[in-house]
């Protein structure tokens, strides 16, 4: 059993940055080999890729941020961020922390506005 816990999400304006962070518990011994990823989900929207790292270092984003996000890891603390920057309005939406292939966070909330 892993849970996954997130934090950092908030309201922030245009041209802002935020730092999620995600924290794996329960049974983490082998967190860095897992693949971990980020996801978001706005209102009346799929749920789509942001971010994820996969072990040997590859890191894959979704071309919507690409540039202005960083996906990274502390495998000694079990927990993956997701550096936001330039955040946009489009930005907004609920993310969540994933680790594959089975297991979700709950989610926090990203509010881009003036």
């Amino acid at each position: 059993q892993v849970q996954l816990v997130e934090s950092g999400g908030g309201l922030v304006q245009p041209g802002g940055s935020l730092r999620l962070s995600c924290v794996a518990s329960g049974n983490t011994f082998l967190f860095s080999i897992w693949t971990m990823g980020w996801y978001r989900q706005a209102p009346g929207k799929q749920r789509e890729l942001v971010a994820r790292s996969s072990t040997g270092g590859k890191l894959r984003y979704a071309d919507s941020v690409k540039g202005r996000f960083t996906i990274s890891r502390d495998n000694g603390t079990s927990t993956v961020y997701l550096q936001m920057n330039s955040l946009k309005p489009e930005d907004t939406a609920i993310y969540y922390c994933y680790k594959y292939t089975d297991t979700w966070g709950e989610g926090t909330q990203v509010t881009v506005s003036s």
